[in-house]
């Protein structure tokens, strides 16, 4: 008899403490951590320093090879252009190449056109140097080249200046978002539990854009050198998870 009611207190005894654990775990998580997540943003004006140019030489050919020999002798003129006006033949970059083939449907059959090369390159100026861009885009259009567009542009190094500045008002401005919300509620900001960057947008703004690949030299130069840099918006945002107390 005894140890039948021993047996039964053990068994008592642990389905009580499987309760009780089932139940500390239970209230673990269903009770809310004392956590705030906020989004921080910034929005601050940029002076664009650059006007960057951008060319497109298209050749054809029957074979890949002859399209792409058609298009260095294009390129080669180009460049050759541009280092006479002073420039290092570094500073005229390729943006893309490509070579394919062309096709036209005649009679319900696939007809081979040949082959298309296209090579885009871009130089970029000083917008405090803006006498050279109408030599630039001329001797460009002298070599072969086509003008597909130019912009207004951040440097790298100015680019990543303005970068710092937005993300450090993004997380300012998180961090009293946070503080806001807390008082809100009765308590305090203590600490950050995490921060990563959600977005950082820097747009160039188009000067002149060609319509298909007719491009207008005269109308080109005019929108390169007659508008002068305005503020462009540089914009950022971070995600921070802070912890309350």
């Amino acid at each position: 008899m005894e140890t039948s009611v021993k047996i039964t207190l053990i068994v008592v005894i642990g389905v009580l403490v499987l309760a009780g654990g089932f139940g500390l775990g239970l209230w673990a998580l269903i009770t809310p951590g004392n956590d705030i997540t906020v989004t921080g943003e910034s929005n601050i004006k940029a002076v664009p320093d650059l006007v960057g140019i951008y060319f497109t030489v298209e050749t054809k050919g029957m074979t890949a090879q002859d399209a792409k020999n058609n298009n260095s002798e294009i390129v080669n003129e180009v460049i050759a252009g541009i280092v006479k006006m002073g420039f290092d033949r570094e500073d005229l970059v390729t943006e893309s190449f490509n070579v394919y083939e062309e096709f036209d449907w005649v009679n319900g059959k696939q007809k081979s056109l040949g082959y298309k090369a296209t090579h885009s390159l871009k130089i970029e100026i000083p917008t405090n140097e803006s006498e050279k861009i109408g030599q630039v885009i001329d001797a460009g259009v002298d070599g072969g080249a086509m003008i597909s567009y130019i912009n207004f542009e951040l440097s790298k190094s100015k680019e990543n200046i303005y970068k710092v500045q937005a993300l450090k008002e993004a997380s300012e401005d998180a961090r009293i978002k946070a503080e806001a919300m807390a008082a809100g509620i009765g308590k305090k900001v203590i600490d950050i539990k995490s921060i990563s960057e959600s977005n950082f947008n820097y747009y160039p703004w188009r000067l002149y854009g060609s319509e298909g690949m007719a491009s207008n030299v005269a109308e080109a130069k005019v929108a390169a050198t007659d508008i002068q840099p305005g503020e462009q918006d540089v914009s950022a945002q971070v995600s921070v998870v802070f912890k309350i107390g």
